[in-house]
């Protein structure tokens, strides 16, 4: 029983991490209908940053009040550049690049995560490739696929696939339900989703070095969530000057900003994570994802 126990405490991060996954996609998914139904990105960043902070909040308090270190200002500092990269710069990119090109493409070229790490971790040397060992040689192989598959979805577009209920509306003169954006709007798309990933891949290697001075997981993504949630208001006041933006009432896009309860929304990250991971092991859960 020893045994089975050992290797399901192993598996715990990948199992969490896979079925966090499926979350995902159907945040994907209703984050695009609120989107399209005309929700402002920027509000709906606020709104799940803070259902996500009031829903992990009490978690960090009850398991980790015996544990949770000091605040220190280089701590607050770190936390305040992880709440930008990651409720405000991604969050907000990301949903752009959704509203342009559609949840099924967003998915896709979200997998440019674990190469985007991989490279980071190797300019800040917290990654040593020795292509003698096959490890490190699928690592560079996997990342040089990747980035050319993102490189290829950005620039060709191919012809919208039109399901058979399109073809049966359109042969009684409806237009079809599918969107089609343009090739700017594709493009402006991809490029967007690229910058999110980014800021995405940067939140993990700057948090799995937080996590070494602010070794409670919970508080930290708590925190995250927070100082997130402040800063996206700063933007959204800056960005959105009609108070009707931030109505909200019982339809979708309370949903799709709920939705983040269901999904904890950053608490993965650092969950998964303990003080001691290794960045070889950080993206082995980071792949797991995609």
């Amino acid at each position: 029983m020893g045994g089975y126990g050992d290797l399901f405490e192993k598996a715990k991060p990948y199992i969490a991490m896979i079925c966090l996954q499926f979350g995902y996609a159907g945040m994907n998914v209703i984050t695009k209908v609120s989107l399209n139904g005309g929700m402002s990105h920027y509000v709906l960043v606020v709104y799940r940053h803070a259902f996500a902070t009031v829903s992990i909040a009490p978690f960090a308090l009850i398991f980790e009040r015996k544990v949770r270190p000091k605040m220190t200002w280089s701590s607050f500092l770190q936390i305040f550049v992880l709440a930008l990269l990651g409720p405000v710069i991604d969050q907000n990119f990301y949903y752009v690049g959704l509203k342009y090109t559609g949840p099924t493409f967003a998915c896709a070229m979200s997998n440019i995560l674990p190469a985007m790490t991989f490279v980071m971790a190797f300019i800040f040397r917290m990654e040593k490739v020795d292509l003698r060992k096959v490890r490190c040689q699928a690592k560079v192989a996997g990342t040089v696929v990747t980035v050319a598959g993102a490189m290829l979805m950005t620039l060709y577009k191919g012809p919208l696939m039109r399901m058979a209920w399109t073809s049966h509306g359109q042969a009684h003169g409806g237009e079809a339900p599918a969107v089609d954006p343009t090739g700017r709007e594709w493009f402006l798309g991809s490029l967007f989703i690229i910058i999110a990933t980014l800021a995405w891949a940067s939140l993990f290697i700057l948090q799995a070095h937080t996590l070494k001075q602010y070794s409670a997981p919970l508080s930290l993504t708590t925190l995250i969530c927070f100082v997130g949630t402040l800063q996206a208001i700063v933007v959204t006041l800056a960005m959105e000057h009609r108070p009707s933006v931030w109505t909200i009432g019982f339809d979708m896009n309370l949903l799709a900003a709920a939705y983040a309860v269901s999904t904890l929304l950053y608490s993965p990250y650092a969950c998964v994570l303990s003080p001691h991971t290794s960045i070889d092991r950080m993206q082995d859960l980071i792949c797991s994802i995609v």
